[in-house]
């Protein structure tokens, strides 16, 4: 299934100290491919395989790109994350009501990538992505630093 994904993303300089009361997703990616970017995921029980254009590690990465989300039973992800190259991400992801219908999605990085915080919202357009105005307790855009891509945090160090 194809979807076209706009999103932001920051470092979270403050946690929310209410967690607990919002929806909460475990999630484990392996990357097979960085660039263009081919990964497994698990969400709580479900599995995909999801395909997202293509990404320059040398220059900005955009905010907008095309995905493609496949489903996986669980054995074929295990035998697909089993073949990742570089770590295996784990994360919780907290999901975050605010005003206009949009979502934070916070992720609280488990393993060697802790203590990282990252929060991202998705949008509708980039109009609206570039309107949009963060939370205080968000720190600095890191939407076009392809450091904080999930895929080259897979394979390197940051």
């Amino acid at each position: 299934m194809e979807n076209r994904e706009i999103e932001r993303k920051w470092l979270v300089k403050d946690i929310p100290t209410d967690l607990e009361k919002y929806e909460c997703h475990f999630i484990e990616q392996a990357y097979l491919h960085s660039s263009p970017t081919v990964r497994v995921r698990r969400d709580n029980d479900d599995f995909y395989l999801t395909y997202k254009g293509s990404k320059n590690w040398e220059g900005e990465s955009e905010i907008s790109h095309t995905e493609y989300n496949l489903p996986l039973d669980e054995e074929a992800y295990e035998h697909l994350a089993d073949k990742r190259d570089g770590r295996l991400i784990t994360k919780k992801r907290y999901i975050i009501p605010i005003e206009n219908g949009l979502k934070i999605e916070l992720d609280v990085f488990e393993g060697d990538l802790a203590p990282l915080v990252v929060a991202e919202v998705e949008f509708e357009s980039e109009e609206e992505a570039m309107a949009f105005t963060a939370p205080e307790w968000f720190g600095e855009d890191v939407s076009r630093d392809y450091r904080y891509k999930n895929a080259y945090m897979a394979t390197r160090d940051i």
